[in-house]
Order: structure tokens, then sequence, then C-alpha cells
């Protein structure tokens, strides 16, 4: 099974900014549907708390260390490793990491594949960062541009894969 991170980052790598995304580009919006529908998506519990409600069409898992948290129409796990094993256990070919920052953190390091949406534009105040990544352990397997249109900012869109060693 594939374990790949999703994510709008600015040019610093900044996420977000008060458990809010900085940036609602409706064609990347749109790009991470088509990507996830049918699958299973892992996401953090204040990821969870900022959409206020599960993702239709995608079995979402949220992950957090409260023994007790629930998430209605979730399964709640409290490890990475559960997740994953939850995830296999569905018989799931790509599990998409979602957010947030400590969660991307955590699955940068088991992740084959990076979905990566860069925005290129002055980044608004944040707060939240994606994790730093080698580049060189990466190879680009697309990257396709989108000029700036009526209020939305240039950005493209990458796929990166782990690089063989």
């Amino acid at each position: 099974m594939l374990i790949s991170l999703v994510a709008a980052i600015g040019q610093k790598r900044e996420i977000g900014r008060d458990n809010q995304l900085l940036w609602r580009i409706r064609e990347d919006l749109q790009n991470f549907k088509r990507l996830t529908l049918g699958h299973v998506i892992l996401m953090g519990r204040k990821t969870y708390e900022s959409i206020g409600r599960p993702l239709p069409g995608r079995t979402n898992v949220v992950l957090t260390r409260d023994a007790a948290y629930e998430a209605p129409g979730c399964t709640v796990v409290h490890s990475l490793d559960a997740a994953i094993a939850y995830a296999a256990s569905l018989g799931e070919t790509e599990l998409f990491v979602c957010g947030g920052a400590d969660l991307y953190a955590q699955a940068l390091s088991v992740a084959s594949r990076l979905y990566l949406s860069w925005i290129e534009a002055t980044e608004p105040a944040a707060d939240t960062y994606f994790p730093v990544w080698n580049p060189s352990q990466w190879r680009v397997e697309l990257d396709v541009g989108f000029p700036a249109v009526e209020g939305t900012p240039a950005w493209h869109y990458q796929v990166l894969e782990r690089r063989a060693f």
C-alpha cells in the first residue's frame, strides 16, 4: 500500500494559520477530491475539527492521542501504525495523509508519494508548516503550472515519488 501526503503549501512550506487553510483554490480542492474519493484519508484531530465533519465518499480516519475521543462517521486511531494497519485491513491501495503538520512529520518517513500544490503568492501569516524533506530522496513525476486568475494566485501541482536507494 502506498502512503501519500497531500498538501497545499506556500513557498516557505507554510500550510495553515489558526487551524485553517491559508488558501482555498477551487481547482486544487477539486483535485484533492478527485484524488482521494473512494480511498482512506488520514487526518489529525485538529484537522478533522477544522473541517467539522467527515469528507464524503472517503473512509475518514482521525489520529489522536485522546483515548476517549469520538468523531462521528470516522474511525479513530491512536497511532500512525494503527492507521496504516486499518487501511491495509480494508484492502486500501493508497492511504492519503491530509494533515496537519504533526501528522505530516510522522508520516513523511514512511511516505512513498507527495502530492504538493505549491502556492505562488505572498504568504499570509502562518503558524503551521509542512515538514522539511530531503529533495534528493524524491523525484518529480509531474509538475503542472496554473496561472493567476481573478483573485486566485498562480500555483503549480507536483507529484513526487520517493527514490529507491
